[in-house]
């Protein structure tokens, strides 16, 4: 398993979660799929949870005056349920099923915010139903999968909030999810002794990206900014949904 060609895309996958938890959502996405090509999903989901907790740390620093407390509230909480319910079904869930699911709800949400793209619609009011439930796919899917951030996205891009209490507001919430998952994931065999010792090596490139991550969003304007959010939502989903399908 730690050959060259793991070690490469190993580093590759804790550089995308670095540049993802510097604000760049559509590199991070990316993590779990390209060590996927080596070790299986839920290893890789595995073996990089830890990649996470440390980039968090990092972004937590950067973006810790940029939220939004109201949008937190609701979807921290809609998270715990969901990582709940992942941790209670996580003999008898099928995985495949939940990612062609997440795949199919992303793309559409995304489809639909690049064709209706020219309408310019007041941004939505961050309401508890709503939010309860999208809150809870995320910290499912988070759980399952790693792929929280489509439905995350669906509930959230809506709201219409800036470009740096967007990034600062999803940093904290995934920051907070990922720190739930570290005992259930402990629990189920996912942070094993080399798993650790392979996580703590992928920290340093992680670290590093982080850093360069913030310093790229500061630089991008916001338009183009949630663009690339809205094309990577929908290019994402579709591979989610290839991945669940073909599984």
């Amino acid at each position: 398993m730690q050959g060259e060609t793991f070690w490469i895309l190993a580093v590759i996958s804790s550089i995308c979660v670095g540049m993802g938890k510097g604000g760049l959502p559509v590199i991070g996405m990316l993590a779990v799929p390209v060590l996927a090509l080596v070790i299986s999903p839920i290893a890789a989901a595995g073996m990089l949870l830890p990649v996470y907790v440390l980039s968090d740390m990092i972004g937590l620093y950067n973006y810790r005056r940029d939220f939004d407390r109201e949008v937190l509230t609701i979807m921290m909480t809609g998270m715990t349920v969901g990582v709940g319910l992942g941790w209670a079904t996580a003999q008898i869930v099928s995985e495949d099923l939940v990612t062609l699911i997440v795949g199919l709800m992303g793309a559409v949400f995304a489809l639909n915010l690049i064709l209706r793209h020219k309408e310019d619609r007041p941004a939505k009011k961050a309401r508890w139903p709503g939010g309860m439930f999208w809150g809870t796919v995320t910290g499912f899917t988070s759980f399952v999968s790693h792929s929280g951030g489509p439905p995350f996205q669906v509930w959230v891009l809506p709201l219409k909030l800036s470009k740096s209490v967007f990034v600062g507001t999803s940093i904290i919430a995934f920051s907070y999810v990922n720190a739930i998952k570290l005992v259930p994931y402990y629990f189920l065999g996912q942070l094993n002794p080399d798993n650790l010792r392979i996580a703590a090596i992928l920290m340093v490139p992680a670290g590093l990206a982080v850093i360069g991550g913030v310093r790229l969003v500061r630089i991008i304007p916001d338009q183009v900014f949630f663009k690339i959010v809205t094309w990577a939502l929908l290019l994402v989903s579709l591979k989610l949904i290839w991945d669940g399908a073909a599984g």
